[in-house]
């Protein structure tokens, strides 16, 4: 694969299309950062949203819904909010599914890690009804 000038960036279109996965994926909740402005965001650009969520054996919502999983079982509360709210943008989830996620996953992932989930979980239902209005 050739390079352009800096010598560390790939002259093809896998950040073009990680770009437009990242737009796809998340409905404008997230801004794609310029090619070049920073080296992690090339690499997750092309390799996480290029490579990995544009394959076409697992949809969008069957790869959402498991991330979403992950995401659960580390407690990580923003980046929950932020599939929620993906997914309910795109049509993957209704407000009863994403709180019928949070019920399957606090046997296994444990009730202590899932219940502040709740709060951002019904935090993106609620933006998303309003916005419906």
């Amino acid at each position: 694969m050739s390079t352009d000038n800096s010598g560390d960036t790939p002259a093809d279109d896998t950040y073009e299309r990680g770009v437009a996965m990242v737009t796809e994926i998340y409905q404008g909740e997230v801004p794609a950062l310029p090619e070049g402005t920073m080296a992690f965001n090339d690499v997750m650009m092309r390799s996480l949203f290029a490579e990995v969520w544009d394959r076409d054996v697992l949809s969008i919502r069957d790869r959402r819904l498991l991330i979403m999983g992950v995401i659960a079982a580390r407690g990580s509360t923003d980046v929950w909010k932020l599939q929620a709210q993906s997914a309910l943008k795109r049509g993957e989830l209704t407000p009863d599914q994403l709180r019928e996620t949070l019920i399957a996953l606090a046997p296994y992932a444990g009730y202590p890690v899932v219940a502040p989930l709740i709060g951002p979980c019904e935090t993106a239902i609620n933006e998303w009804t309003e916005s419906q209005d």
